[in-house]
């Protein structure tokens, strides 16, 4: 965990694949640790074709019959099929909006929102913003995207900058 908020959380993210990748492990976390999918994480990446959401959205009720047997993985049926359908989500907002990054960031003005926390129990679990998103990507037809998913996700990818004010990466990121 430690070097996973050193290096990567809340590290600005513009790649498609990456977003989609967290967008999906944002979903397959609910009810778990982040622990538990980060200890995955490679195993989701083979089994998810490196998260190329034309590849997981081409994904057939066969390879999810076979991906709830991959141990590897959380083996859960709705968060499976929820990856597909958010993978032809994401395609097709990539295919109006020219970037499935263009599409997230646009919830934050295209610029990371910078909070300066001083403790764990003032960051919120939702924002305007993640409700929003959530409500955006759902009446898309996503699912597993409710607004603390969408906030998770925003935290992971840098669209909020949420460490805590006396955090080195706080300043880092705030540069």
């Amino acid at each position: 965990m430690l070097e996973y908020h050193d290096r990567e959380w809340g590290v600005p993210v513009h790649d498609d694949r990456l977003l989609f990748e967290f967008l999906v492990l944002e979903g397959a976390q609910a009810g778990l640790s982040w622990m538990t999918i980060l200890r995955k994480r490679d195993a989701y990446r083979k089994a998810f074709k490196g998260f190329d959401p034309a590849a997981v959205g081409r994904f057939r009720e066969a390879t999810v019959d076979r991906l709830l047997t991959a141990t590897a993985i959380v083996r859960n049926r709705r968060k499976i099929e929820s990856a597909v359908r958010n993978a032809r989500v994401v395609q097709a907002i990539a295919a109006e909006r020219g970037s499935f990054d263009s599409y997230v960031w646009s919830f934050v003005g295209g610029q990371p929102r910078r909070n300066a926390w001083k403790a764990m129990g003032q960051i919120p679990a939702q924002t305007a913003e993640s409700v929003a998103l959530s409500k955006d990507l759902i009446a898309r037809g996503a699912n597993f995207v409710g607004p603390t998913i969408c906030y998770a996700f925003m935290q992971a990818t840098g669209l909020v900058n949420d460490h805590l004010a006396s955090c080195f990466r706080f300043r880092e990121l705030s540069t």
